[in-house]
């Protein structure tokens, strides 16, 4: 297995089976004196700056016009 220049690797199909992982499902690494497993969580990772907004918008605007207030057009 090769780990890609964005540090990704792709988890066997069998491994993913075995475990129970689908597409979306939330995974996380468990470290045990030097060895690290995968396991599978409950909970998303709420811990990333702006994850916690996510799907909470209410602006009835469109992109174009959001984007035109980023830029002060």
């Amino acid at each position: 297995m090769r780990v890609t220049t964005k540090g990704q690797v792709t988890i066997p199909r069998g491994v993913r089976e075995a475990l129970g992982i689908a597409p979306e499902t939330e995974i996380d690494f468990v470290e045990d004196r030097g060895r690290f497993y995968i396991v599978k969580t409950d909970e998303p990772d709420k811990t990333g700056k702006f994850k916690k907004f996510r799907g909470i918008a209410t602006a009835k605007m469109s992109t174009d016009e959001i984007m035109n207030l980023t830029r002060g057009e």
